[in-house]
């Protein structure tokens, strides 16, 4: 069945074209659209000022000195951006490109942040996730909206026999029909590249929580922490399987460059990929790691490391460096998450305590600083407020390693201009500074 994205976006960008690759036929119009937009994308990407973002980044990322750097993706607000009267493509893999397209020119030509415009356009695989061997059943969610969900383990004993490790179906035929029709559009253009997105979180709580239920999964560390235990061990050993494969069958793609890494920034480094790298056969720890537990905020630190760390550690253990974090503020359960080996970007959530993670994380990490995106909700956008709260920030973590991240936009109050006002406030005190 097909299946339309071109309402969602993602920082990392489209995942898998399965679904969506049905009609590869094109005509005139889009194909003019398409060059047109992908012509003005690779101008921008010339600009010297490209290269400069670059090593900045690298810069940052590698912990040498320099200002903090701006990172604005306004995620759904993108719809509210670039709206679907204004994509004029009719196929739903050629919106979705269009969309991607669009975005990299209000990116270089508006936005004003950081964000390097590169003169690429990647192409996912074509693949299919098996998941956990069960599957939840959804509850509403119609149009973006909310949901709840059946979860699939009810009873462990019943239901755990039938999960199974997931497996990565690839359609190699598809997945090269969808590359020669990108490089036949716009190969001489941009170049166009093989880019396998497998993950976005390798931190497995949301998966447990979709299969087991939010209340069940915070109750069963008191009640069934046995059951508990074996769900988490049989979720890790399935992730590094999964993680195995992908590495074993040549499916990984470095993300040291231009892309996005953990839940903000990006890959930039000097320090990644290793010595020996051989171009052919990317390796884990040739690449950027990322974990985070948004779920268990309300969980003791102590019962975090047992039941959730524990299982996560084996697997940021494999990458060559790490990130860890999203929404959930950090600086209480600290003294577990700094045990990742070659951690070096960290989380301070708008709920995270600023003075405490300065002087946790100090010179020694990237501290990717996270403004709440509520101002950017409203209509009419606070300025004054944004103001405040991001010179307050700033100046507490003016001696740290800082990137600015503005994310999690479900809206912008039907402002686009708020993203780009936002941009210009952080940047002005930024400069300030």
């Amino acid at each position: 069945m097909a299946r339309d994205l071109s309402m969602e976006q993602t920082g990392a960008g489209l995942s898998t074209t399965y679904g969506i690759a049905d009609d590869l036929n094109y005509s005139p119009r889009e194909r003019e659209t398409l060059r047109s937009l992908a012509g003005r994308v690779a101008e921008l990407a010339a600009r010297p000022a490209e290269q400069e973002k670059a090593r900045l980044w690298t810069q940052l990322n590698d912990l040498q000195d320099g200002r903090p750097l701006i990172f604005c993706d306004p995620e759904n607000g993108w719809n509210e951006i670039i709206t679907q009267d204004m994509i004029e493509c009719e196929k739903p893999l050629l919106r979705i490109w269009e969309m991607h397209l669009r975005k990299e020119i209000f990116w270089g030509e508006q936005m004003a942040d950081d964000r390097v415009i590169e003169p690429y356009f990647n192409v996912p695989y074509n693949y299919e996730d098996t998941g956990w061997g069960v599957r939840e059943t959804r509850i509403g969610g119609d149009h973006d909206g909310a949901y709840t969900w059946e979860p699939p383990i009810k009873d462990y004993e019943k239901d755990f026999p039938k999960m199974r490790f997931p497996e990565i179906k690839v359609d190699y035929d598809v997945t090269h029909r969808v590359l020669e029709l990108a490089e036949g559009l716009l190969g001489d253009i941009l170049t166009v590249r093989l880019r396998g997105i497998w993950w976005w979180t390798l931190g497995m709580t949301w998966d447990y929580i979709t299969l087991r239920g939010l209340q069940n999964f915070m109750m069963d560390m008191y009640d069934q922490p046995e059951w508990m235990h074996t769900m988490m061990a049989f979720m890790r050993d399935g992730t590094l399987a999964k993680l195995d494969f992908l590495e074993a069958n040549g499916l990984l793609a470095l993300n040291t460059e231009g892309s996005y890494v953990g839940s903000g920034g990006f890959g930039w480094t000097s320090q990644l990929p290793q010595n020996d790298f051989n171009p052919e056969r990317v390796r884990l720890l040739d690449m950027w790691g990322f974990a985070e537990s948004q779920e268990t905020v309300g969980v003791a630190p102590d019962m975090f490391g047992e039941f959730i760390f524990s299982y996560q550690k084996p697997i940021l253990e494999r990458f060559g460096l790490n990130c860890y974090g999203c929404c959930e503020p950090i600086d209480p359960r600290w003294h577990i998450v700094k045990q990742i080996p070659r951690l070096r970007r960290v989380s301070a959530s708008p709920w995270a305590d600023r003075k405490k993670i300065r002087e946790m994380l100090g010179t020694e990490y990237l501290i990717s600083l996270k403004p709440s995106p509520t101002p950017l909700a409203q209509k009419n956008m606070d300025q004054d407020l944004v103001r405040s709260e991001l010179r307050r920030d700033l100046e507490i973590l003016k001696d740290c390693h800082v990137e600015v991240i503005m994310k999690d936009n479900h809206t912008l109050g039907g402002s686009k201009d708020n993203a780009v006002q936002w941009c210009r406030i952080a940047r002005e005190e930024i400069e300030r500074l």
